[in-house]
């Protein structure tokens, strides 16, 4: 099967510097407080709203602001100093402050009733129903629940040193892997780096372009609805948030097929710069879907019934059969990513391929690593402590051994291997229900372990962000001292702003679009997963067939063999399995795929090969310019409830 050529486009746009700088001064402190006040509620506010915080948009935010505080001040930004501030602002807005605001809607949700959980969730999650109703984090009941939420998130930064960092230096100093999708991160870094020193390339001019966009399209999307929710007892919503349900009037002709389309114009951006092969597949998979549920329904197998809308009929069919069906495509798509690596071990052109393992104790001078020995030490000391707070606190009856052979055996093994597809390909590969799986075998009869902290993670995400931070000329260590900055600012100003932002609207309510529509199908679906640990199983029973799974599995490699029997894409068919599972609404499918038509067939003519480079900067130019309108229309919103409005 051939190499996806759009894949291999990625590869060697960027090679690591001759030296490396530290990115770590002053500016990076006032960033973090930056960020911590104005960012971290922003993109909370954005999540609840329209269904994705501010993402990338407030880490081009924060960059370009202290990049223009710099110019008037007659200085300039290195790209280190921009990586650093970027990294920090990364690291704000993906920290689930928004998981408490999660929490109390979960143990009251009708997805805990309709599933007999509401009552068997542990107090460390979430606290009474009587607690609840005050509608407040500052109250005792809340303290065992934030301190674990603090303790996972100050071990989680410590881990990236450990594991993460030890995979970087095999993967990248010994193997020497060229990790292709590497560089997308890092190249926009240097661009605005090129910036600040006076060299205005066509980087600035297109990231420019996706900034008025997003801040046109803001307005309407996201701008309108939120400051007319201050305002009206109902938003006003120009475009529908996060979607147009098309489900009752297509079910006549499509039974049991959820329909719709989102009108956010990201979805429609983002096809232009996913592999065009890959949005195909997905594509595919969507009309094989919509094909294949009207002729189970006739069948029986689904028992969808007419006036259930997308949630309703999506949660019926995962019920009845893409539940199963969907662990059955994910392993595929596991053994598929193996047998990728194992291909890739074999081959070498030459004794220069192969790996020099003393440069896993000479790192590259002036780099900034770390001794080996304390990232092994890191590793060894946050894993006993996961197990430790599990073991002696949260799940004491759930057996020791699982929880040592997670952390121990299958977490070291499943990270190197994805980490290596990453450097190879860079596909991510996980086996999939491996917790899950442990948990149900284990005669667990509570549903308490699905909280704990785990240590059972993946670690390939950290390896690709260290190389990143080789590829900006960044010290590794500068990276260490702005965690230690941002990390305790954040961790306060996150419950801060949650607490705030509970007491202006109940969440979900109206003034929270995305929350209403889709939190109570995410419930639902998790609700079905937890039950399988809960007395007699719940719905977990009902919906678990491991007949389906072995379909799933067996049509997913089915598909993969046919179509590399006639040498088509990787991405194709990576995409069309992916496509097969019934998890991908054709609400976001469509726009990925009108945006990818778009792309290939008129920038792709019209800039050539370049295109590829093009399209990267020019969604993160709209994502800065959508972050910069949410931010304005969340002061308006927190200022007039603040002085116009009593918590309700």
């Amino acid at each position: 099967m051939r190499e996806d050529r759009e894949l291999a486009e990625f590869r060697g746009i960027m090679t690591p510097p001759d030296s490396w700088e530290s990115g770590f001064n002053l500016k990076s402190v006032f960033a973090a407080l930056f960020i911590g006040m104005v960012m971290m509620p922003g993109s909370m506010y954005m999540g609840l709203i329209a269904g994705a915080g501010l993402g990338p948009a407030a880490q081009w935010v924060t960059v370009i602001l202290f990049m223009e505080i710099a110019r008037r001040a007659f200085s300039t930004m290195k790209s280190p100093e921009i990586f650093v501030l970027y990294y920090m602002a990364g690291a704000a807005i993906t920290l689930p402050y928004t998981g408490l605001l999660w929490n109390q809607f979960l143990v009251q949700s009708d997805a805990a009733e309709a599933t007999g959980l509401a009552r068997q969730f542990p107090t460390w999650f979430a606290p009474a129903e009587e607690v609840l109703k005050q509608r407040t984090f500052f109250h005792w009941g809340w303290a065992p629940a934030i301190t674990l939420v603090l303790l996972q998130q100050l071990f989680t930064r410590i881990e990236r040193f450990g594991l993460g960092y030890i995979l970087f230096r095999i993967t990248s100093d010994v193997e020497k892997l060229p990790f292709p999708m590497a560089p997308v991160g890092a190249a926009g870094i240097v661009a605005l780096a090129e910036t600040s020193t006076g060299q205005r390339s066509w980087r600035w001019r297109v990231f420019s372009i996706g900034s008025v966009i997003g801040l046109a399209f803001g307005f309407v999307y996201v701008g309108i609805p939120a400051v007319s929710g201050t305002l009206l007892l109902e938003p006003i919503q120009p475009l529908e948030i996060p979607w147009t349900d098309l489900t009752s009037r297509t079910e006549t002709i499509l039974p049991a097929v959820p329909t719709g389309i989102s009108f956010d114009l990201g979805h429609y951006i983002l096809g232009m710069v996913l592999p065009l092969w890959a949005v195909v597949g997905e594509f595919l998979g969507m009309l094989l879907t919509m094909v294949a549920n009207p002729i189970l329904h006739r069948a029986g197998v689904l028992t969808w019934s007419p006036g259930s809308g997308t949630i309703g009929t999506q949660f019926s069919n995962s019920l009845d059969f893409y539940f199963s069906f969907g662990i059955g495509v994910t392993v595929a798509i596991a053994l598929i990513g193996f047998y990728h690596l194992f291909r890739s071990m074999r081959r070498r052109d030459g004794d220069s391929s192969r790996p020099d393992w003393r440069r896993l104790f000479h790192p590259p001078e002036g780099r900034g690593d770390i001794h080996l020995w304390v990232a092994a030490a890191i590793w060894v000391g946050s894993t006993l402590t996961y197990i430790s707070l599990c073991h002696f606190w949260l799940i004491p009856d759930f057996p020791l051994w699982i929880l040592l052979g997670y952390g121990f055996l299958y977490t070291p093994m499943v990270s190197y291997v994805s980490a290596r597809m990453e450097g190879v390909v860079g596909q991510y590969v996980d086996i999939p229900l491996v917790r899950e799986a442990a948990f149900i075998l284990s005669g667990y009869q509570k549903i308490d372990v699905w909280f704990a902290p785990i240590p059972l993670t993946n670690d390939s995400g950290n390896v690709v962000y260290f190389r990143q931070v080789e590829l900006t000329g960044t010290r590794i260590s500068s990276v260490l001292k702005a965690e230690l900055v941002i990390l305790p600012i954040v961790l306060v100003a996150g419950v801060l702003f949650s607490q705030f932002i509970w007491r202006l609207a109940p969440i979900p309510s109206p003034v929270y679009p995305f929350t209403q529509k889709m939190w109570e199908l995410q419930a639902y679906n998790m609700c079905l997963t937890y039950s399988a640990t809960s007395e007699g199983g719940g719905l977990f029973a009902r919906a678990f067939q491991p007949t389906y799974v072995l379909v799933g599995t067996g049509l997913s490699v089915a598909a993969y063999a046919f179509m590399a029997r006639f040498g088509l894409p990787v991405m194709l068919a990576y995409g069309l399995i992916r496509g097969m599972g019934g998890g991908m609404l054709p609400h976001f499918v469509i726009p990925h795929f009108v945006g990818a038509l778009i792309g290939h067939y008129f920038f792709r003519r019209r800039f050539g090969l370049q295109w590829r480079q093009y399209a990267p900067v020019l969604m993160a130019g709209f994502g800065c310019g959508m972050g910069l309108l949410s931010m304005l229309a969340l002061g308006f919103v927190l200022v007039s409830k603040s002085v116009f409005q009593l918590p309700y």
